[in-house]
C-alpha cells in the first residue's frame, strides 16, 4: 500500500461577510472567525490566531487520549492551556522586520493520573511527535495562495 492510500483530505469553504467577519464551513458545521472590537470587529467569534490554538488544543486532546488508551494510561481529566505572543505590526502594514505570526507558543497539558513522572514524559514526547496539528504549526509546510477574479 503506497503512502497516497493513507492520505485524507480536509477542506473548508469560507465566505467574507465583512472586512473582519468570515464564515467558515467544515464538513456539515459552520463557525464565524472575527476580530475583538479593539481591531476593528464585532467580535462574534475567536480570531484566526485564537482559532489556531484552539485547533491545536483540541488535537492535543484527541492524542493525549489515544496515546494514554494505547499506553493504558488511565486518565480522570485533561485539561490544556496554550498562549503566544504576537506582534500585530507586520499585519498592520507597520513593520517589516517583524514576523506575522506567533513569536513563540507555550504548551501546558495537566492530566489527573496515576501515572508516574516517566510515564507522563513518555506520553508528552508521543503527544508532540504524533498531533497532526502541532506538526503543522512547528514544521514549515507547503502551501499555496492564488488570487482569482470571480469576473473571469
Amino acid at each position: 500500500m503506497s503512502e497516497a492510500d493513507h492520505v485524507e483530505r480536509f477542506a473548508v469553504s469560507a465566505e467574507s461577510k465583512s472586512e473582519t467577519k468570515t464564515v467558515v464551513e467544515a464538513r456539515d458545521f459552520e463557525f464565524v472567525v472575527d476580530e475583538p472590537a479593539a481591531l476593528g470587529g464585532t467580535n462574534s467569534g475567536p480570531n484566526p490566531v485564537e482559532y489556531l490554538i484552539g485547533a491545536w488544543a483540541g488535537c492535543l486532546n484527541v492524542v493525549v487520549h489515544t496515546v494514554s488508551e494505547e499506553r493504558g494510561i488511565d486518565l480522570d481529566s485533561v485539561e490544556i492551556e496554550i498562549q503566544g505572543d504576537l506582534d500585530p505590526r507586520k499585519f498592520l502594514g507597520a513593520a517589516e522586520d517583524v514576523r506575522a505570526g506567533y513569536q513563540e507558543l507555550q504548551v501546558k497539558i495537566e492530566v489527573e493520573s496515576d501515572a508516574d513522572e516517566d510515564t507522563l514524559d513518555a506520553l508528552s514526547a508521543a503527544v508532540e511527535e504524533r498531533c497532526p496539528v502541532g506538526d503543522n504549526i512547528g514544521n514549515p509546510t507547503p502551501t499555496n495562495v492564488t488570487i482569482e477574479s470571480l469576473d473571469a
